[in-house]
């Protein structure tokens, strides 16, 4: 059944996301389940049963007239005529996946050399020349690194560049890797936000000694860290995203990016709140505990968030 599901997808995915259209394609899919349970309830093997209903259904072209959507069909042939899509096959995907998760790392740590390059001047204050030079070298090491990963993804250009589609498999497929990657995402943001709001303690700690100042090297040390973990996660979803955006959002394979697990939010305002609590909460969790060193209590701060969570997801979230 699964196959014909995805032969439906097929047929309809250029088609527009309209109310005509999904009434359409629901009665279509009713019809091919109709079919299939009684050819499966006749002795029909699954295989032959699935041929049987692709065959008898036939195509878009031979059922617009019983649907309804002549016009509809006329138009969007039209429309893909003029405005042609890339299919950006599944093998492409995961190339270009596998690709830019090495690409924003070394990107990611390319920024990280240039954010702590003040560092070794701060420890060789007796000696300038030491210092200088490895300012220098964490500078061209960074900037080499940013440039060098530029050219990394030429050979996927096309998919910023040129109208791009993608199937129903290999949406369900990007989906997948998205969510596994989540958890990651949530705590390289966490991580570098955490390691961003508390670089001043080093500083504070460790101050200036005899040598130079590693507490404020420590400090740009942590901050370069931090932004690492940041731009490296939100990368790599975002390569996700792009990916699964590729479709027109007008048509019926625009909904591909959807989640059914992805929550429906009230606002762009309440998704912002949502995506921001945690990190947020985070950041009061260290702020409070490094302020007050009752670190045998603060941690009652991630209880009473998580309680709050949930009305704070209810609240911004549609039924």
């Amino acid at each position: 059944m699964e196959i014909i599901k995805n032969y439906l997808e097929t047929m309809f995915a250029e088609l527009p996301n309209t109310p005509e259209v999904r009434n359409a394609k629901t009665e279509l899919l009713q019809m091919m389940e109709d079919k299939y349970n009684e050819l499966i309830s006749s002795g029909m093997a699954e295989n032959a049963a699935v041929g049987t209903i692709i065959s008898e259904f036939g195509n878009l072209d031979e059922l617009a007239e019983t649907l309804g959507l002549s016009k509809t069909v006329e138009e969007t042939r039209t429309k893909t005529a003029e405005s042609p899509r890339r299919l950006i096959t599944l093998d492409e995907v995961k190339g270009y996946l596998a690709n830019r998760s090495q690409k924003v790392l070394l990107k990611a740590v390319g920024i990280m050399f240039c954010i702590i390059s003040p560092a070794p001047v701060l420890l060789y204050l007796k000696n300038e020349t030491i210092g200088i030079t490895l300012m220098f070298l964490c500078i061209a090491l960074g900037v080499g690194l940013i440039v060098f990963s530029g050219f990394m993804d030429h050979q996927w250009k096309f998919i910023k560049k040129e109208l791009c589609r993608i199937d129903m498999n290999t949406a369900s497929y990007v989906k997948d890797r998205k969510r596994s990657f989540q958890p990651v995402r949530a705590l390289c943001v966490a991580l570098g936000v955490s390691l961003c709001v508390i670089c001043w303690v080093p500083n504070i700690l460790i101050g200036e000694s005899d040598i130079g100042i590693p507490g404020t090297a420590l400090m740009f040390l942590m901050i370069g860290i931090g932004v690492l973990l940041i731009v490296y996660g939100n990368s790599v979803e975002a390569g996700f995203d792009r990916i699964l955006n590729a479709n027109d959002k007008t048509t019926v394979s625009g909904k591909y990016a959807e989640d059914e697990q992805d929550l429906k939010f009230k606002s762009r305002t309440a998704e912002t709140v949502v995506s921001l609590y945690w990190p947020t909460v985070t950041c009061i969790y260290l702020i409070v505990s490094f302020l007050t060193f009752a670190w045998h209590l603060t941690w009652i701060i991630f209880v009473v968030a998580g309680v709050v969570h949930k009305a704070v997801v209810v609240a911004c979230t549609e039924e």
